[in-house]
């Protein structure tokens, strides 16, 4: 589904159509190594279904450029052994597949320098696309680009029929100061995301979203849902 012009939703990525260029944000690798840490026991797939996503998106588009918009690890201050071997095993997935593979440093990746080193990708704060400005979210930015793509916020919503319910990841299309925005959800299956109905938001960018679109990622396409004012 096209929800900007030469922009897509493809499954939880965002495709910029003319330049090749695919955006993924928020992996968290390692999450559930830290979960054991505090004692939450649970099975270590999320690598195995990260990549298996990338495959089906990569039968879908052809990108020359991948990029990773913050937060690819989820520990802050230390790199954890499941990280270090899950974050550059992802890499060279990524780096099988395209030609090039630029990080924007997100708040989980303050030591994230080291193992971008060791496959030779540029960590940035931020990245230009024609006229669209790609930073992860968790600060405001000064630019004159007309559209500004964030993650960070991991953005969802929860469907309810009777007494059943279920969160479904969504991507978030409004503006902020005239400019045009779009949030990203996070591309961790473990990370269902928070509720833009009714919990409180992260990013300084999403102050006020009553009339932002929603689109919800469904298991084949995404749907549009309608303003969040609308669905509150």
């Amino acid at each position: 589904m096209e929800i900007s012009k030469g922009i897509k939703i493809v499954d939880t990525s965002l495709w910029f159509d003319r330049e090749r260029v695919l955006i993924i944000n928020d992996l968290h690798l390692g999450y559930e190594e830290a979960l054991h840490r505090k004692g939450v026991l649970v099975p270590r797939f999320q690598l195995e279904q990260i990549i298996g996503k990338m495959k089906i998106i990569f039968q879908k588009v052809k990108p020359a450029k991948i990029i990773i918009n913050g937060d690819l690890k989820h520990e802050f201050g230390k790199v954890l052994r499941q990280e270090w071997k899950e974050v550059l095993e992802f890499l060279d997935f990524l780096l099988g597949n395209v030609t090039e593979v630029i990080i924007i440093k997100g708040n989980h990746d303050p030591i994230i320098q080291p193992i971008a080193d060791k496959k030779g990708i540029m960590v940035v704060p931020e990245y230009k696309i024609g006229e669209s400005l790609i930073v992860h979210g968790d600060e405001l930015v000064e630019t004159k680009a007309k559209r500004i793509v964030i993650g960070h916020e991991h953005p969802a919503i929860t469907i309810r029929e009777g007494s059943k319910w279920e969160k479904y990841k969504c991507f978030l299309k409004g503006t902020w100061q005239g400019k045009e925005l779009i949030a990203v959800p996070s591309f961790n299956p473990l990370l269902e995301g928070t509720d833009v109905l009714k919990e409180q938001l992260l990013s300084p960018f999403l102050d006020d979203i009553k009339d932002f679109e929603v689109y919800v990622v469904g298991e084949k396409e995404a749907l549009y849902f309608g303003k969040v004012r609308k669905l509150q």
